[in-house]
């Protein structure tokens, strides 16, 4: 026979492995991400990084994470881009003036790069 208590817990524990399912089906996959959501967690990631570095921490680190994500840099310093880097910022920025998107600007960018 089976106890009130172990029906409560089964159909709370229904419940919670049904929302779980509910909750993956309805969030956007990870290759769905634009790239601004891209830009902004390298851009943190850079950040977060310089700031170790610095060995900066409480207000300091607030106010150097809080101009570094804003694209404000502390002391005037702005890194160089390497020229892959520069390659890409170069052909996506082609890539927008020309308003390419899905498989066109894949195509675009994948000859850019190359040269």
């Amino acid at each position: 026979m089976i106890t009130r208590t172990v029906l409560i817990t089964r159909t709370v524990l229904a419940t919670v492995v049904a929302l779980g399912f509910l909750s993956l089906a309805f969030s956007p996959p990870a290759a769905a991400q634009s790239a601004a959501q891209n830009a902004q967690r390298e851009r943190m990631t850079t950040c977060n990084s310089d700031a170790k570095a610095k060995s900066l921490s409480g207000n300091q680190r607030k106010a150097f994470m809080s101009d570094c994500l804003a694209g404000k840099t502390g002391g005037g310093e702005q890194k160089a881009l390497t020229a892959p880097q520069q390659r890409m910022k170069d052909c996506n920025a082609d890539a927008t003036k020309q308003a390419l998107t899905g498989e066109k600007r894949k195509a675009f960018m994948s000859t850019c790069l190359k040269g």
